[in-house]
């Protein structure tokens, strides 16, 4: 059975009212429990006793019926009273991974998302340049012009030249069809270590990102383990291992099937997993082999990467785990795509995945 290690709760100091502070830490339990609201209730009661959240004119029953009355939680059968989780909270939920994750990436240095090239295009960066003939005045950066001008001919005498002028820099934006693997083999929750929850976090955050700030954009979601199939959005906080092994053979041909349907220029499969390939399909039967570096299974994978390399489709690799013999496969695996590979902390995992995103995303043209 699966055991999980929470941090100490620090209450927060913040404007936010019981039920606001209550909401985040379901939220956060509902995606460990997979779903379970009664099991989420029964940790948050536990949390509640130990760090008193609640008070006497506002407890824990009355942050139950606030879930129902908002509509974030419903009942099964009328008859039952066993309750399950509705769209609003699942979006909810998406929301805040993104948040989350998102949010941490944003506090980072200056230039980890920069390019080489810039002009006119459709979005704003936060990049300026000076104005040349063809550049938009939409992009004006009204500021930084008109303190150019101070600068320049003083207050007295204020006046605006074409040599003040400064304008946002601006990208194009290309369609992108993405494929998120995600590894659900026993291996994601051995050792007393959680990884399948960080895993179906970012999987919630980039679903949110893509479908709210790049719409024109697809995102499919598969799981892999002794085989491999396609889960909706909706379904990835429910998200549980199995007693798998890793099929990353499956994975990858289910990958390129969906964006072979897909029938777009720019294609990309993004990989979570935490071990090597050890399972593959024979037939109608299963070839495992759990020990080592197996070069059956290995062969298959690696010619996989290769295809994938030639149909142009590259792959990026976040692996949770950094024994040497794995880093050994994913080196051999990203050579054979020419694609990218990042050993992640669990921690670290929704910035290296959003940053490779909006890596791929930002396609520049200077004019």
């Amino acid at each position: 059975m699966i055991g999980w290690r929470f941090s100490e709760y620090t209450p927060d100091s913040s404007d936010e009212s019981i039920f606001e502070q209550l909401l985040k830490l379901f939220q956060e339990l509902l995606i460990y429990t997979s779903g379970d609201v009664s099991e989420a209730l029964s940790w948050l009661n536990e949390i509640d006793k130990e760090y008193n959240i609640t008070n006497e004119d506002y407890g824990m029953a009355d942050f139950i019926q606030e879930l129902i009355d908002k509509g974030y939680i419903q009942q099964q059968d009328p008859k039952d009273a066993k309750f399950s989780p509705t769209a609003k909270i699942e979006i909810a939920m998406r929301q805040k991974a993104l948040e989350d994750i998102f949010g941490q990436l944003k506090k980072s240095k200056r230039g980890n998302h920069s390019t080489t090239y810039g002009g006119g295009g459709d979005e704003k960066a936060s990049e300026l340049k000076p104005y040349e003939f063809g550049d938009s005045l939409d992009n004006l950066a009204i500021s930084e012009t008109i303190k150019n001008a101070q600068i320049n001919h003083g207050i007295d005498e204020f006046q605006l030249t074409h040599e003040d002028l400064e304008v946002h820099e601006t990208f194009y934006q290309s369609q992108m069809s993405t494929v998120l693997m995600i590894d659900i083999s026993h291996s994601m929750i051995l050792y007393g270590e959680d990884r399948i929850t960080p895993a179906k976090k970012v999987a919630m955050a980039l679903s949110e990102l893509i479908t709210t700030r790049y719409p024109k954009d697809t995102l499919d979601v598969i799981v892999f383990g002794n085989d491999a199939w396609q889960i909706e959005i909706k379904d990835l906080p429910y998200l549980q291992v199995g007693p798998y092994h890793t099929n990353t053979v499956a994975g990858l041909e289910l990958a390129m099937d969906i964006l072979k349907r897909r029938r777009n220029a720019n294609r990309q499969i993004f990989m979570i997993t935490d071990g090597k390939p050890t399972c593959i399909k024979k037939g109608n039967k299963y070839y495992k082999n759990s020990f080592g570096i197996d070069r059956t299974i290995l062969n298959r994978t690696l010619n996989l990467a290769t295809k994938c390399r030639k149909l142009d489709v590259p792959i990026t690799t976040f692996m949770i785990a950094k024994d040497p013999y794995l880093v050994k496969f994913v080196e051999q695996f990203t050579q054979a795509n020419n694609g990218k590979a990042f050993y992640s902390s669990l921690q670290g995992l929704g910035e290296f995945v959003f940053k490779d995103y909006k890596n791929n995303k930002a396609k520049r043209h200077r004019r």
